[in-house]
């Protein structure tokens, strides 16, 4: 039984409206009065709930907390309203709805509470364009020496549900389920300046975008990997997100316990030494040292990852800077040499971190 036949109220509006227009209500349009009529007349809420399909982009502003703690109260207020308003300029010229602000991020629905042929075009095009908008903010920060903001964004398609969520008292028109919170991990694993895009988003764009071959990255909660692409370019539209400096990858901080040995012409020598790992990535890792270390000392390493049950034993890393803090003497290193195996349990490691985060 549809919302239409389980509420009169409902069905007397579509009813008009048909008559009226000599046409059938969308589907879409039929939503949107049913929220109407939760909203002001007690309809039932889940009256205006259904399932269909919506493009989620996801965007976040990355350091920005860290921001926070080094400039002044309006210097951030004005540079996050700043970047609010035309972040959201961007989302309403490609006709997008935002479902929230979270602080310094925010969420876009294209596909709901109405849906249009052209979805997941208009979200890829809108993605490019914020990150576009993100340059030219820099540079007018830059000119007022103000520090620069870097965006992250995530776009994922499926299915979700939609509608008014709430009670009689309040509600709200929201879109939830696995696809939604997808489009949120997909975006923690974006760096700076990145937009990531699902597979589901990709099959559906009709081959107008580039972007990178599928890479694979664990996320929290799912069982199997989750397929994402780098969106590089929209040729028909003349959009291409704009390069910046050459990422690396995540880094997470951790604290793991650590074996190390100084090596000389590749041989260990020496007894081996205790440190703390402190945060860690792809390509290189943090240590907190007991005893020092020298500025391109070459080191091997092992360590446990328990969080994917596996023992690393067999990576050599050079030291590339070493420094004080806070009383702590701390070594970066880069990796030399890696294991197949090792690498791709370091690669899950961190993007489950990521991934949770």
């Amino acid at each position: 039984m549809t919302s239409a036949e389980q509420h009169p109220a409902l069905a007397a509006v579509l009813a008009v409206l048909a008559r009226e227009t000599q046409a059938p209500v969308a589907p879409a349009v039929q939503a949107e009065i049913a929220s109407i009529l939760a909203a002001r007349h007690g309809v039932p809420a889940e009256l205006a709930v259904d399932q269909r399909e919506v493009t989620i982009l996801v965007a976040d502003l990355r350091g920005f907390t860290a921001l926070t703690a080094t400039q002044p109260a309006g210097t951030i207020v004005t540079m996050l309203n700043l970047c609010l308003s035309r972040l959201s300029e961007v989302v309403f010229r490609y006709e997008g709805v935002i479902d929230k602000f979270n602080g310094d991020s925010l969420t876009v629905l294209f596909g709901a509470p109405a849906a249009r042929e052209d979805d997941v075009l208009r979200a890829l095009c809108c993605a490019v364009e914020m990150q576009l908008a993100m340059r030219d903010l820099n540079n007018h920060y830059l000119r007022r020496q103000m520090p620069e903001l870097h965006l992250g964004i995530g776009v994922n398609t499926g299915m979700v549900m939609a509608g008014r969520f709430g009670s009689q008292a309040y509600s709200e028109y929201a879109v939830i389920g696995n696809q939604v919170s997808l489009a949120s991990r997909i975006e923690s694993f974006s760096l700076r300046g990145q937009v990531l895009i699902s597979e589901n988003t990709y099959a559906r764009c009709n081959g107008v975008a580039s972007a990178t071959e599928p890479k694979e990255v664990f996320v929290a909660g799912k069982s199997l990997p989750v397929k994402v692409r780098e969106l590089i370019a929209i040729a028909s539209r003349r959009l291409k997100v704009p390069r910046q400096e050459f990422r690396r990858s995540h880094r997470v901080e951790v604290r793991l316990p650590c074996s190390l040995r100084r090596l000389d012409n590749g041989q260990p020598v020496g007894e081996p030494q205790r440190a703390l790992i402190r945060d860690v990535g792809y390509h290189g890792l943090l240590l907190e040292l007991e005893r020092p270390l020298a500025v391109q000392d070459e080191v091997a390493l092992a360590f446990d990852l328990t969080l994917v049950d596996y023992q690393v034993n067999d990576v050599r890393a050079r030291v590339a800077k070493v420094k004080r803090e806070e009383g702590r003497l701390l070594a970066g290193l880069e990796f030399t040499h890696i294991g197949v195996e090792s690498n791709a349990k370091i690669q899950m490691f961190v993007q489950l971190l990521v991934g949770a985060g």
